[in-house]
This record gives C-alpha cells, sequence and structure tokens, in this order.
C-alpha cells in the first residue's frame, strides 16, 4: 500500500527534497529486492531488543548518534568506522544507538547499521525518512531494533499504519515531533516514545527551548526524548528536570576523535 505523505509549503525545504530523493530510491530497491525477501529474512532474524526499556532506566539516559554527515554541518566525520564507534560509545554508557542510513544527504547505509549493531548488545535504531511500510521491513531485515517516524512527512493515516507495522515485528518507533500540534497528532494515533526535535528540518535551526515548551504536552504514559542541540550535562540536567526521560545525541559526538569522552561528560560520569 502506497502511503500519502505529507507535502511542505510553496517553498522547497531541505526536507522535500530529502523525502522526494528518498522516494526514489525506495522504488527503485523495491524493484531488487521485493517484500517476499524481506520478510524470509525477518523471519530468520533474532528478535528486536527492547528499545523503550532502554530509554526507561534511571539516569541520563543518551541514544547516542552515529552520523557521517549532515546537509547542515557538510562532512562530520572523515575516518567513519560505525562498528568500532558503536562499541566505544556503548562502553561510555549509551543506553541504545542511532544510525543515519540515508545515503544522499547524510552519507550513511544500512551497512552501517548492521556493522554496528553486531557490535554492541543495545538497542539500534535506524535513522532515516521513513515513508513506506517496505522501509520498515527492510530494517527490521537488516537488524534495526526500532526506527524514526517524522511526524512532519507524513499523514495521520500513514503514521498510524507504519507505527503498528512496526509494533508487529517487535518495533516501538521514535516518533519525532517539531510542535504542539504534531505532539496532538503522535498522542492521536498512539505513539509511545515521542521525540521533540530542536531542529527544524525546514531551515535546520537548533533552538532547545522547543523541548522546554513542548514537553507539558507530551502525556506521562509516553517516553519523552529531547533530540538535536544537546551540548552539555547541564542542558541534560535541565531537560531531565523538564520531564524528559532520553536524549538523542549526534553531532556533539562525531566531532570528536574520541567520542566516548564527550558522552562520559554529558552523562555525567
Amino acid at each position: 500500500m502506497a502511503l500519502r505523505v505529507k507535502t511542505g509549503s510553496q517553498e522547497r525545504t531541505i526536507l522535500d527534497k530529502i523525502v522526494e530523493a528518498r522516494r526514489e530510491s525506495i522504488a527503485h530497491r523495491k524493484r531488487v529486492l521485493p517484500d517476499v525477501a524481506l520478510k524470509i529474512a525477518v523471519e530468520k532474524g533474532e528478535p528486536a531488543r527492547d528499545f523503550a526499556g532502554a530509554l526507561s532506566r534511571e539516569g541520563f539516559n543518551v541514544i547516542a548518534e552515529l552520523k557521517k554527515a549532515s546537509p547542515s554541518k557538510g562532512m562530520l566525520r572523515e575516518q567513519y568506522a560505525p562498528a568500532e564507534l558503536a562499541a566505544a560509545l556503548a562502553g561510555a554508557g549509551a543506553a541504545a544507538l542511532s544510525v543515519l542510513t540515508e545515503e544522499e544527504f547524510f552519507l550513511g547505509s544500512l551497512a552501517d547499521l548492521k556493522a554496528a549493531r553486531k557490535a554492541v548488545g543495545i538497542p539500534v535504531l535506524r535513522k532515516d525518512f521513513i515513508i513506506d511500510p517496505w522501509q520498515v521491513w527492510e530494517a527490521r531485515a537488516a537488524g534495526a531494533d526500532t526506527f524514526l517516524l517524522i511526524t512532519a512527512i507524513l499523514s495521520d493515516e500513514a503514521l498510524r499504519e507504519l507505527l503498528e507495522l512496526g509494533r508487529s515485528l517487535g518495533m516501538d518507533a521514535l516518533v519525532e515531533v517539531h510542535s504542539s500540534e504534531e505532539v496532538e497528532r503522535a498522542v492521536a494515533v498512539g505513539a509511545r516514545i515521542i521525540g521533540v526535535n530542536n531542529r527544524d528540518l525546514r531551515d535546520f535551526s537548533v533552538k532547545l527551548e522547543t523541548s522546554l515548551e513542548l514537553v507539558k504536552e507530551i502525556p506521562e504514559a509516553c517516553i519523552a526524548v529531547s533530540e538535536s542541540g544537546l551540548r552539555t550535562h547541564e542542558d541534560l540536567a535541565r531537560l531531565r528536570r523538564a520531564g524528559f526521560d532520553a536524549f538523542l545525541v549526534g553531532e556533539q559526538l562525531m566531532r570528536y576523535a574520541e567520542p566516548a569522552e564527550p558522552l562520559r561528560a554529558l552523562i555525567g560520569r
């Protein structure tokens, strides 16, 4: 089933361009790798690790993100070895990992995710622009324990269908929001893990206040995650006091030769 994807404003944003490129890539990959092959791979694979459980522990639960490049910052790491990075971040106390798998704008791949997951025992999230059920099957077949859904690019129908498909495969998705209206939509479709992205995906500007404003609207029963722009332990402590259960951090770690060091500092070790 083809899902309706929300379109942006008349002026094309970076997000619009990424989604368009993703749609073209999916159409090609579907021809090469049909659903039936993915479903066989899922049946043969091991169960998904407990992402929600990893974010519900006491302490500062950091989802450490592996990312080679981004549209806003360009190349972050010339030397990018996902397995080594994953092991180092897990050893430094990451509760879970997020791995960019979008190829054109972030220079990621599913091979990166597979390598990272093989190196650790904690849950690994597929960070991508998921707009089609085929990608959810693809994520689970590659070993992903969960995946990202961006409310801004999906209709309510699409959000609900992708959430339910993920749960049927043992994955509870991280549903990303950027506004009060998107929080309301995420809750209405049954999201249990809601991430507030402090980065505006239209222009990639970052504002930590976005999390502080929106956390009040996330139900207590949901796991609340603050994403992007988190730089210090004090940032995490402030957001935790406001009600956040977990924190997704990427660029702040990837710019260091040894990202385990800034991760320990963020957690407060």
